[in-house]
Parts: structure tokens; C-alpha cells; sequence
């Protein structure tokens, strides 16, 4: 009953930007809070941002925060994640998902949806 898809990753240069986009197959999107995980190969997944249902309240890993920015577009059912000043420690599998939550979350285990993820390479 919820399908996510990722798009928007790719081959970038350190310090190039991207922007990931979900796109959200689901009734009553902004019920959601959202989220943006990533995977490196070998590596747990990692908390990157998340937003709240209303759009109000968002949250950062250390390591992205000041380069990042979460965004959604409930008219769109939509989030998406600004990627400025990239860096070769950022690549990995950028993974979107949707939690039946009002706040923001951190935790993975918390994530109700998942999308299939979309891999992201900077070089350095």
C-alpha cells in the first residue's frame, strides 16, 4: 500500500551537489514523517536527515549538517535532500523512508516503508 522510489543519485566530483527526490505512493502523505538513510558498502545504515508530517521540525546526522537539507512537498507527495559539498565519504546507497509518526525520527527500526535506494559516488 506504500511504494517509495528514489531517483536523482549519480557519479559527482567532491564538492559538486546533487538532489535526491522520493516519490510516494501512499494515502495521506502528510501523515508521514520521512527520512533519508544511506548504506556504504560494509557499513550499518546511517541516519542522514529527517522531517516531520507538518514540515516543521528536521534533523541532521553531525556529519551532514551545515551541507545538507531535507524538504518535502506533501501537494507532490514528495521529500527531497539537498546535497551541497559533497564529499568522498558521503558515497553510498541513499535510501528514503516513511514512518506512520508526526515527529521526527533517527532510528531505522522506527521506519515503517522503504524505498530500493539510489547510489550516490563522489570522487575525490
Amino acid at each position: 500500500q506504500v511504494h517509495l522510489v528514489e531517483i536523482g543519485g549519480g557519479l559527482v566530483q567532491a564538492g559538486d551537489s546533487l538532489r535526491l527526490s522520493c516519490a510516494a505512493s501512499m494515502r495521506s502523505f502528510s501523515n508521514y514523517a520521512m527520512g533519508w538513510f544511506r548504506q556504504a558498502p560494509g557499513k550499518d545504515r546511517e541516519f542522514v536527515a529527517g522531517i516531520s508530517w507538518a514540515g516543521d521540525r528536521t534533523a541532521y546526522a553531525d556529519s551532514v549538517n551545515g551541507r545538507f537539507t531535507i524538504s518535502r512537498d506533501n501537494a507532490k507527495n514528495t521529500v527531497y535532500l539537498q546535497m551541497n559539498s559533497l564529499k568522498p565519504e558521503d558515497t553510498a546507497v541513499y535510501y528514503c523512508a516513511a514512518a506512520v509518526a508526526v515527529v521526527v525520527l533517527t532510528s531505522p527500526n522506527l521506519y515503517n516503508y522503504w524505498g530500493q535506494g539510489t547510489q550516490v559516488t563522489v570522487s575525490s
